[in-house]
């Protein structure tokens, strides 16, 4: 009886060997299947070896059939990701400082199922780990659960936030405030996970680090109404809003030297209105929301920019470097 079990599991077993134990630089001979089939108590015959092979092929499995000297030999070719594809992925789950160290070599370890282990092995990239800052918060997938489910359910979440002290201690804001929003959507941004919502105490839309929210709730409250103006500020501070650090709307003109046209592009898009000033520079139009972090932004270039317009902007800039300067008299 526990023969026949086996005999059944036969093909099932076959498709995880493929899988894990084979790739072009390791294919299996017939022979070799036979025995490593025998070491799982499964007896088979070379011809129903290939009459199962025949079977996965026609499943789907792109079993592709080599030569090893003279006999043929079998390995799994296409896959559902590509060695690239998996790469991207491992690096991306290792350097998001939104999950912790273990969260991350938990879906590393799941994401090298997906190849063999020959190249799982190549694929690794525990670096990035160990150099990367890491979120100590333990909760972000819980709060990525509590946040979805209001999404999908059309509710309001709550929730508390919090910040860090000069003694690296995590302190409530608000004395514990408990926030009540109503989450829209999750956004990427600088390497952390936003919640963008309209928050009912200041009847606006928000940002909220997912990593900093603790407490969080689903609540029986239907969402506030997503109105068209909502979408609307939402669709415009994508572009606008630096590190999501929101701040005053204003249409810039800034000058940079042509040395920093990639920097631009990586910043606005190639879609950025943009025009030629002399032989050296050029110079860019777009609505921004000023912000410390926006003119960090263009501070950080020097001399290479130069913020135009409007003069309210120009203002703010020589107030911020004027007091920047005073900080090392």
């Amino acid at each position: 009886m526990a023969s026949q079990a086996k005999q059944k599991q036969k093909l099932l077993f076959l498709k995880n060997f493929f899988e894990r134990k084979s790739d072009e630089e390791h294919p299996i001979t017939g022979i070799q299947l036979i025995e490593i089939l025998g070491n799982q108590n499964i007896k088979c015959e070379r011809k129903t070896v290939y009459d199962d092979i025949d079977t996965l092929q026609a499943s789907g499995m792109d079993i592709i059939t080599t030569k090893v000297g003279h006999s043929n030999a079998y390995f799994l070719g296409k896959r559902l990701f590509q060695d690239e594809e998996l790469m991207f992925l491992v690096d991306a789950v290792a350097s998001s400082r939104f999950l912790t160290k273990t969260k991350s070599k938990e879906l590393i370890d799941k994401l090298m199922t997906l190849t063999s282990e020959f190249k799982a092995k190549s694929l690794t990239r525990d670096f990035f780990i160990r150099n990367r800052s890491k979120t100590v918060n333990k909760q972000v997938y819980y709060n990525i659960n509590a946040i979805n489910e209001g999404i999908v359910g059309n509710k309001n979440i709550e929730f508390k936030y919090y910040t860090y002290n000069p003694d690296k201690k995590q302190l409530l804001r608000h004395d514990g405030e408990v926030y009540k929003v109503s989450p829209y959507y999750f956004a990427y941004n600088d390497n952390n996970y936003y919640l963008i919502c309209y928050n009912y105490k200041r009847e606006e839309i928000e940002y909220f680090r997912v990593d900093r929210m603790t407490a969080v709730s689903v609540t029986d409250e239907p969402r506030h109404k997503f109105t068209d103006y909502d979408k609307a500020v939402i669709k415009n501070q994508q572009s606008s809003v630096f590190e999501m650090y929101p701040g005053k709307p204003e249409h810039v003109e800034i000058r940079f030297d042509n040395s920093l046209m990639d920097a631009v592009i990586d910043r606005f898009s190639e879609r950025v209105v943009s025009r030629r000033d002399g032989n050296d520079h050029f110079i860019i139009e777009h609505d921004v929301e000023l912000s410390p972090t926006f003119f960090s932004w263009v501070f950080k270039f020097g001399d290479r920019a130069q913020i135009l317009s409007p003069q309210s902007a120009v203002d703010e800039a020589k107030k911020m470097l004027d007091s920047i300067r005073e900080q090392y008299k």
